[in-house]
Formats: C-alpha cells, structure tokens, sequence
C-alpha cells in the first residue's frame, strides 16, 4: 500500500482550495475570535436590532470555524498519523467546543423574552430570514436549559466525544490485521477497503479468511470496543436525561421534528417482509451451488463471469452520464465537480479513513473521499457521494448560511437517489441477459445492504439504548448474543451464522452517530420512489426534486420530503421499496433460471 506522498496529485482533493498550506490556515486560526458574542449577552430584550446584529455576529463566526475544520479534518483524515494535521485537528477540536460553550447562553436568553416580545420579533421584517431559525429555537423550549446549565453541558462536549473518537483511532490507524491467504496459498495485505473487495471474490477461501482475520482482530479487543460502545451510549442517555427527553430516540428524533413513529414503523415492515429477504438468501445459496451458506459469500456476485473491472476515469465518467435526467445544468456541475474542482480523494493510502464519504462546509468544494478498488461496487460509491455533493452544492448556492445545513434524515435520499439514476443508465445500456441479472443482482444488493441491513442495526441501536436506560450493562457477550439472534431474525436459517460474526457490531462506525443509521433505510425508500417519479411519471418530477435539493434546512425534513411529494409519515414508500426488493428477487429468479 502506498504512503500518501506516493499518491499522484490527479487522484488527491483540492484541499489547497480551502488553504493553500497548513502554515495560512494556522493564521486563520490565530485571527480566530469570538469574544464579540458576550457583547450582546443580557441585552437581547432591549430591541430586535441587537437580536439581528447577535444572529449575523454568531453565523459569520460560525461560519469561518467550519472553514477551519473542514480543512483540518480532511488534511488529518488523508493521513490519521500525520502528526501536524493531527495537532491542528486536535486545536480546533477544542476551540468549536470552547465556541459551543461561548454560545451556551442564546438560546436561554431568546427563550426567556416574553411572549410579547418575541412574537413581536417574528414579525419584524429586519428578521424574516431568522425566522424559521428562532421558531426552530422556540420549539425546544421544554427542553432547554438555564444559562448555567447550557453553559456547563456544553463544558464537558469535548470529554464526552473521547469514546468516539477512541474508537476512530483504534479502527482506523492502530488497529493492524495479520496477511490472509487465497486458495494458492499466496499471501495478501488486508486492510479496510481490501476486505469489501475480498468479499466479493470469487475466491472462497480468500473471502472466508478475510472474514475470520478481520473480525478476529476485532474479537481480540472485544472488552475495550464493548466498554466504549457502552461509553457512548451512556453519552447519549446522559444527554436525552439531562434535557428531560423521555428516551434516547426522542432526544435524537424530536428537534428535526420526527414522529417516533417513522422509526417504528420502519422496522415493523421490514420485519413484516423479511421472508422476501429469505427468498433471497435460498436464491443466493442455490445459485452460488454452496452447501452452506456463510456471512463471507454474502457479497460476492452471482454471476462470476459478468464482475467488471472500472478504471476511476471510467466510473467517473458513467455517474457524469447517468445524471442526465436531472438536467444539463445539474449534469455539468457535477462534471465540473468530479473532473476540473478536484473534488474527489480517489485511492486508499497508509492510514487513510476507511470507508467514503462527501464532506465540506459552505466555503468549500463538497469533497469526497474514497478508496477505490475498481470494481461496479466503487462506482456506485462514487454515485452515492456525488449524490451528497450535489445536495450540498445546490443548497449552499441557493439558501442563506443558517438555512443551508440540510438534515440528517433528508441526507441519504439524494445520494441513494443517483444511485438509481446509475443502475438505470447501465440497464438501458445493456441486452445481455446475463449481464442483466447481474446489474438485477446488484440492486438487490443495495437495498438488502441498505433497507434491509441498515433497518437491523437500526433495531440493535434501539435496543442498546433502551438496556442502557434500564440500567443494562453493555458487555461482550450481551452485545454478540443481540447481534447473533438479529441475524438469525433477518437472514433466516439458510444462513450459517459463523462465530466471529457476533463480533461484527464493534466495527461500525455509526453505532456512534446516535440514531443515524435508519435515515440510511428511510432514505433509500424515498430515493426510489422519487427516482421512479423522474425516470417514468409526472413531468414536473425532476423540478420539484431540484427544489428539494436547493431546500438546504429551511423547513423541517418530512416537510422537505414533501416538496419532492414523499410523505415519509406514511408508511407507504418503505412498503413500495420493500415490493420493489421481492419483484427483483422474482425477476432474477427467472433470469437464473
């Protein structure tokens, strides 16, 4: 594997757009001050002047420490042993806690101006771009602190992010894992992006290798990964208590404004289709002429002679043709993005992040990081990312800084979105029937990795969180136990359920996200209802998902949704993805058959 100064500056982000090097960065840093926000503390009854002059003083600020972040986070994530990106992303760290703190005291200080006063101040012309800003503040009002105390919650952010941060150095830099050898004998590196393109190798006793090595070395650290999952989730119901929220899932869903009930019925669907799931698992074994099926063939296409090689240029050049539906102006952004921005950080090098992901702040390109194999998998990465880069490009050229930070929930509809216009394009592309049932298969990939996968972690976060709130400890064999039985639940018995798989809970990242990943599952729903509305349906349908994009935050995300005509209250778009799945399963069926 190469260094990082090994790496050609072609395949490198343009991170030098930000700041040309670390040393101009430092002065940015340096200028940096935000004393100017105690100005206005105790003052802000006094008229909706000091109010207005307050929001542009905490956004402009707010705004250059994004700047300062973004940068540091990229440069130390190119390299998580760089010592110098390391210490600078250790220093802002620091200073956007010690920011957070500064701002302790708004929030209480707009809520506790009467009624009078501050329907008065909504009605003020000087603040119609706050307002949906301040209604947003005025809703969490129950669960809002004194000054003090707002002051003293934000004081201890910093140590409370020790156990993820923790674990993103164990995961990504110090964790190391032993060669892994294919049928030959010949001995090959395993890293992070290797073992996703060993699992879908031909290759089976390369894939099951990887597979025991792997989780092996997660396995050998069970009881320090466990204490700091359980570290988290203490942070969270810690968090959820002090702001008198009745659970962890109310405290992460109610400030965007979330029923509970759309993460419950997600789940209960997904449950309620799971024997299409297991449809599935019988195809892929049958197909896969396995006696027994295990976690490690689960990836591996069915159709061995149909695996594709892509350059990136290539792949690059299939997400640039296959967002055509969405129109020339957005077709050529991303173009522009992907191939003259140098937006994208291509191959894994030592001690990279794993994994992908588009990032950025309003000032900057939205990066994105990969680590790029070349197979169709990486493509349809690049497309997901793209997808995220895009949302972020539209919404920070149309809406104002406080409206342009879209939600979380709204996050995975636009990446799984060009996802779709991908796998449109390449089945318009082709005749052949095997190489169809390929591309067949992949789509069912996606939304059983996606829908169906993401929805059972979903279910082992909430449980996780309720024990821990019962006052259940989180220890090894308590946390293999669920994830065993889950899989069991999901993947049905024509899966053989390995030993090291119970271990697999300690290497997902976002187990420490905070109810992060069922936005993954209700994303996907809406991402392929809108995309059959723009490929198939109603005329104004790629308009009214382009406004949808360009929306950033300014409304609430199921009112988002609407824009684009999802109702993500109803349970009707994860049924229809979920029908989507079995009429796959049947139409594979048939072309395997």
């Amino acid at each position: 594997m190469k260094q990082r100064s090994e790496i050609s500056s072609q395949d490198k982000w343009n991170v030098e757009a930000l700041f040309p090097h670390l040393e101009l960065w430092y002065q940015a840093y340096e200028s940096f001050d935000f004393r100017a926000l105690q100005t206005f503390q105790g003052r802000l009854a006094e008229n909706v002047l000091v109010l207005k002059q307050l929001l542009e003083t905490l956004f402009a600020l707010s705004r250059q420490l994004e700047k300062l972040y973004t940068y540091v986070h990229l440069r130390h994530d190119e390299d998580l042993k760089h010592d110098a990106h390391k210490q600078a992303y250790e220093k802002v760290t620091m200073v956007a806690c010690e920011f957070q703190q500064a701002c302790a005291w708004i929030e209480p200080e707009i809520l506790a101006l009467s009624d009078a006063t501050m329907n008065a101040y909504l009605q003020h012309p000087s603040l119609a771009t706050y307002r949906f800003y301040l209604e947003k503040i005025i809703r969490l009002k129950p669960h809002t602190l004194s000054k003090e105390e707002e002051k003293l919650l934000a004081m201890v952010t910093q140590p409370l992010q020790i156990t993820s941060k923790a674990f993103g150095a164990l995961n990504n830099a110090d964790l190391k894992f032993a060669k892994v050898k294919d049928k030959e004998g010949k001995s090959h590196e395993l890293s992070h992006g290797l073992y996703h393109l060993y699992l879908r190798s031909e290759d089976r006793t390369l894939r099951q290798h990887a597979f025991m090595t792997l989780h092996g070395a997660f396995e050998n650290v069970e009881n320090t990964l466990a204490e700091l999952l359980y570290g988290q989730v203490q942070n969270h119901v810690f968090q959820a208590r002090a702001r008198r929220y009745n659970s962890s899932l109310q405290a992460a869903l109610y400030p965007k404004n979330i029923p509970l009930s759309v993460y419950q019925n997600l789940i209960y669907a997904v449950r309620s289709h799971l024997p299409s799931l297991h449809r599935y698992m019988k195809l892929r074994k049958k197909a896969l002429k396995l006696e027994e099926l295990h976690a490690y063939d689960l990836y591996v296409p069915l159709l061995e002679q149909e695996q594709r090689q892509l350059t990136y240029e290539e792949s690059e050049q299939l997400v640039i043709d296959s967002v055509a539906p969405l129109g020339t102006a957005y077709q050529a952004a991303v173009k522009k993005g992907l191939q003259d921005e140098k937006w994208v950080d291509r191959f894994e090098n030592q001690n990279k992040r794993s994994g992908a992901y588009s990032s950025g702040c309003f000032d900057s390109y939205p990066y994105i990081l990969l680590n790029y194999k070349g197979i169709l998998k990486d493509t349809f990465t690049l497309a997901h990312e793209a997808g995220h880069s895009m949302h972020s490009f539209l919404s920070h050229h149309t809406q104002p800084y406080h409206d342009s930070h879209y939600p979380i929930f709204v996050a995975e509809v636009a990446s799984t979105f060009n996802e779709e216009l991908l796998m449109h394009l390449l089945l318009s592309k082709t005749t052949n029937k095997k190489e169809r049932a390929y591309l067949i298969n992949e789509k069912i990939e996606d939304i059983r990795a996606t829908l169906f996968r993401q929805t059972m972690f979903a279910e082992f976060e909430l449980t996780i969180h309720e024990q821990v709130e019962k006052g259940t400890p989180l220890t090894p064999a308590f946390l293999k136990d669920l994830y065993l039985q889950l899989n069991r639940d999901y993947f049905g018995s024509d899966v053989v359920l390995d030993p090291q798989l119970a271990i697999e809970w300690a290497r997902i990242p976002h187990f420490y996200y905070n109810f992060y990943v069922y936005q993954y599952a209700t994303g996907i729903s809406a991402a392929l209802a809108l995309a059959e509305k723009v490929l198939y349906g109603d005329k104004l349908a790629a308009e009214n998902y382009l406004n949808f994009l360009k929306g950033g935050g300014h409304l609430f995300p199921v009112d988002l949704l609407k824009l684009a005509g999802i109702d993500m209250t109803s349970s009707s778009p994860v049924e229809s993805a979920l029908s989507k799945f079995d009429l796959l399963v049947s139409e594979l069926e048939k072309l395997l058959a």
